[in-house]
């Protein structure tokens, strides 16, 4: 395993992929995320398992510029307006991260039981080479990347206020994951900024 955490805006991948971690950025990250807890309107996220629709632990949110219509799982999530504090994150991150994005998917993590799987945002609704920026609120929490093939895997830390951003052939090379911390007792908020390409039903 690489363990690259401290290497703040160089790529963490070896090779097949572009991940920069660029550390705390935000100043005052206790209260955006206090805001994000009050005023989303969160909801328990759903995936089709063995062909049955089910609620998971984490909650989500979708947000856009439009009330376009996001599948994942084989789920539909409609993007609901931006709201003014997620306008201002978009500004910062779309400043430190160097690219423009018209969405978000945030994550709620009660407490460090509650995970993601294995998986890549490959969905063709991203595009191909997308660029994904992942802001953390709360909790630090572990944060994993695996290699399809060769399965080398990279371990990055995500501090509170952090940013990573994931682009170039990331999603088509390897996997991520959030392994389960059960010692976290304490919340984490994740907004991933996405540009998303079809607008509509």
């Amino acid at each position: 395993m690489i363990d690259l955490f401290t290497h703040y805006g160089t790529n963490l991948l070896p090779y097949d992929g572009e991940v920069r971690y660029f550390g705390p950025i935000l100043a005052q990250a206790n209260d955006y995320l206090a805001r994000l807890l009050a005023d989303i309107p969160w909801q328990h996220d759903q995936v089709f398992v063995q062909g049955q629709l089910r609620n998971t632990r984490r909650k989500v949110a979708w947000f856009g510029d439009h009330s376009f219509a996001y599948t994942y799982s084989g789920v539909a999530h409609h993007a609901l307006p931006w709201t003014p504090v997620l306008n201002e994150l978009k500004t910062i991150v779309q400043g430190v991260g160097k690219a423009s994005f018209n969405s978000c998917l945030l994550n709620l993590y009660a407490d460090g039981s509650e995970a993601m799987s294995w998986h890549s945002d490959n969905e063709a609704s991203l595009g191909v080479n997308t660029t994904i920026a992942s802001l953390s609120l709360g909790a630090e929490r572990r944060f994993l990347f695996r290699h399809k093939k060769t399965r080398e895997t990279v371990e990055v830390f995500l501090e509170q206020g952090s940013l990573l951003v994931m682009k170039g052939e990331t999603q088509t090379h390897w996997l991520h994951s959030l392994p389960v911390t059960a010692k976290i007792n304490k919340p984490r908020v994740n907004l991933t900024f996405r540009t998303f390409l079809y607008v509509g039903e």
